[in-house]
């Protein structure tokens, strides 16, 4: 039987980070779900129709490489509050889910609504201004030139519209353990929820 880890959390929190290592060391299948929308609103930049463009989603349309600017990452929020849209890409996301030996799937509603029967969950945040200092660092290694008052405004922008949205709102599901990592490296991050998770496999 598959085992399925469902981690949410807010944008630059550190969980795609958690969630590919967790992946490597139990040797499951990964999947950022965000990528799903991010390739869905680099599709709606280029003038296609959100819904169509997310009936019609193959792998070949998930290359991370061209889907990590802020353009695209602020289309992405945007037609993640398109129920049509969601309800689109949930069929997508709950096959994965179950492929053996097992799955990690990272995204905003996975252990909420995608997969609510996961056999271990996490939410995984961080306080705005860390996430805001980290996606700037990230934005500058890369050549873009905002600000970091602009990037903490976009990241509290996307926490609002992504907390706020009528169908499936960030938010942690009730039996998901919490972890913050605002002051933890990225080895401690890992180490934290492989505790967690070894804990709920036993």
């Amino acid at each position: 039987m598959a085992y399925t880890i469902a981690i949410d959390g807010p944008a630059a929190a550190g969980k795609g980070t958690i969630s590919k290592a967790i992946a490597s060391h139990y040797g499951f299948h990964h999947l950022d779900t965000g990528l799903l929308y991010r390739a869905i609103g680099a599709q709606v930049l280029q003038g296609h129709d959100a819904v169509d463009a997310a009936k019609a989603l193959v792998a070949e349309d998930l290359d991370p490489s061209r889907l990590r600017t802020p353009d695209v990452a602020d289309a992405a929020s945007q037609v993640a509050v398109i129920p049509d849209v969601r309800s689109a890409l949930t069929e997508f996301q709950r096959r994965f889910a179950r492929r053996m030996p097992g799955a990690v799937l990272d995204g905003r509603d996975i252990g909420t609504v995608i997969c609510p029967d996961a056999e271990a969950k996490l939410f995984v945040t961080a306080s705005a201004e860390v996430r805001a200092e980290r996606r700037f660092r990230e934005l500058s290694e890369n050549g873009h030139t905002e600000s970091l008052a602009e990037v903490l405004a976009d990241v509290k922008a996307r926490d609002a519209r992504d907390s706020e949205r009528t169908t499936s709102p960030l938010r942690p599901a009730r039996d998901a353990i919490h972890i913050d990592t605002s002051d933890l490296s990225i080895d401690e991050a890992v180490a934290a929820a492989i505790a967690v998770i070894d804990a709920r496999r036993d």
